[in-house]
């Protein structure tokens, strides 16, 4: 499987500067445009940045990363979705997880359930995404969500849907996206209340771990799922870029992932990329938003190279 490389885009309140940054991803060795959902703070709506930058770029692919399912109804997803594949001429990797963000919850009145119902919920949306980009109209009766005939048109210009992306640090929710998604997304566990980065899922052994569960749980798929993980700080030369609030008191614990780069030169941020894609499986690579990309665009590129 190809190496690809994936940005968070940080929002701006200057339409301009986000045109900017589209249009500078465009012509850069980046492969996907991402947009993160959460509710509170300066925020885009995911869906509706991303069809701004279709407008904007026509290499680039378009992702989320990801969408809380809590928030919105599958069957309008779907229609927002097929509409924004379509727009964007089959460019749409769409990921979502369970929800997590307990603020999100609490800001909104919105219930903060326990786990399992959050994740079952997420399962039966899957199912309700899936159905309402097929070629017939789909009706569904679960727990959470029911559809009845439903016929969306027009359909996703990807068949039979563009790729789902799932997320998530648990291992029940690891589980179901090795066997259930195009992309598993390995994050970090959260705590239990919601309220950030679960320490003790923190570091190397549980990337491990993580990594065997995924393909044990995928041993019965007839084609693996691409793994992506997220590089939260990079260090070429003792220079680091700007490290993600939300894992700045885990940074130390960060060493010897791929979530933490580090080296005296490029090349050696590239052989760390190549031993964890070659090694290990890991082929999608998202930087966070808060990076100062410049040091890492030559590496991407040799990175390429050295697998041609």
């Amino acid at each position: 499987m190809p190496v690809r490389f994936g940005v968070t885009v940080a929002p701006d309140p200057s339409p301009a500067v986000w045109r900017d940054k589209v249009r500078a991803l465009e012509d850069s060795p980046v492969d996907v445009l991402l947009v993160n959902d959460h509710l509170t703070g300066l925020r885009y709506a995911p869906m509706v940045a991303l069809a701004a930058a279709a407008e904007h770029s026509t290499r680039l692919r378009l992702g989320t990363v990801v969408l809380a399912n809590d928030y919105r109804h599958p069957a309008i997803l779907a229609k927002e979705a097929a509409t924004l594949d379509l727009l964007a001429e089959g460019r749409l990797e769409l990921g979502i997880g369970a929800g997590w963000m307990r603020s999100d919850y609490d800001q909104t009145g919105m219930p903060f359930d326990p786990a399992a119902v959050r994740l079952a919920r997420m399962r039966e949306a899957v199912e309700v995404l899936r159905g309402a980009w097929s070629d017939t109209p789909f009706s569904y009766h679960g727990d959470h969500y029911r559809v009845d005939g439903l016929d969306l048109a027009p359909r996703p210009v990807q068949r039979p849907h563009p790729p789902l992306l799932m997320g998530g640090g648990g291992r029940v929710m690891l589980r179901y996206a090795a066997r259930e998604a195009d992309i598993v997304n390995i994050t970090n566990r959260t705590a239990a209340d919601g309220r950030g980065v679960d320490p003790a899922d923190v570091g190397l052994a549980p990337l491990l771990a993580k990594l065997a569960l995924i393909r044990e749980a995928a041993v019965a798929r007839s084609w693996a799922p691409e793994i992506s993980v997220g590089v939260r700080a990079v260090s070429i030369g003792g220079r680091t870029s700007r490290v993600h609030s939300a894992v700045a008191d885990h940074f130390d614990a960060l060493r010897g992932t791929p979530s933490l780069l580090e080296g005296g030169s490029a090349e050696a941020i590239v052989d760390q990329l190549l031993y964890w894609h070659q090694q290990h499986g890991i082929s999608y690579f998202i930087l966070g938003n808060d990076a100062d990309l410049r040091p890492m665009l030559p590496v991407m590129e040799r990175v390429r190279a050295q697998l041609r």
